[in-house]
């Protein structure tokens, strides 16, 4: 049975998102913590990669180096954060199978320019915005104390992220083409987050589990 209730928290919406994550996500996640974080792990270091990526896709795109550097450097930091917690719980860097979230997102870029870069900012920064509404949620909800403050310490550098994209949009498009092209990226995400998990211990930070709207 589907949970359509999303849990309480004192953070801000975030107003990328078309939907909110459920309760059943919340739960799932709080108990099984290590497979979440370990993700988180994989996680950060695809976001710098991601970074990297367009930093040499469009190497001498005024301005985006500029940006995108410190933001990828930011990100290996964080996934150091992360490695140095798991190591303090016995824990180390696993392979996991990872939800076919980031792929379906990444299947919707589309592959002309200046339609491409446009659509990779917007698909970063919509992966960012859900991760700091979860993060925001684990560090209300878990039940570990250290957790709490690992993913509390991380939510101001997320907001900054999801923000930078949108900033790098804004820069080089309308604002009503980016707000037009965003609504239907996050109706997507919004699909990608759609339906139940076969097995609970399969939750991941971006795995199904979304209110789905009205």
């Amino acid at each position: 049975m589907t949970t359509t209730t999303a849990p309480e928290k004192s953070t801000a919406s975030i107003r990328w998102l078309a939907s909110a994550t459920s309760q059943t996500w919340l739960d799932q996640a709080n108990a099984h913590p290590m497979e979440v974080l370990i993700d988180h792990a994989h996680c950060e270091r695809k976001a710098a990669g991601a970074a990297v990526q367009m930093m040499f896709r469009y190497l001498c795109e005024p301005g985006l180096g500029e940006a995108l550097s410190p933001l990828a450097r930011e990100e290996l930091e964080h996934f150091e954060q992360v490695l140095a917690v798991l190591q303090s719980k016995g824990r180390y860097l696993e392979p996991l199978p990872a939800p076919a979230y980031g792929g379906e997102l990444a299947r919707r870029i589309r592959k002309g320019e200046p339609e491409r870069m446009l659509d990779s900012f917007l698909v970063s920064g919509l992966i960012e915005a859900r991760s700091h509404e979860r993060m925001a949620l684990l560090a209300e909800h878990s039940s570990d104390p250290e957790l709490r403050a690992l993913y509390g310490n991380l939510l101001a550098s997320e907001a900054r992220h999801f923000g930078l994209y949108w900033t790098l949009a804004e820069n080089r498009w309308p604002r009503d083409q980016i707000v037009s092209r965003l609504k239907e990226l996050a109706e997507l995400e919004t699909w990608a987050l759609t339906g139940e998990l076969n097995r609970p211990e399969d939750v991941r930070m971006h795995s199904v589990g979304i209110v789905v709207p009205d």
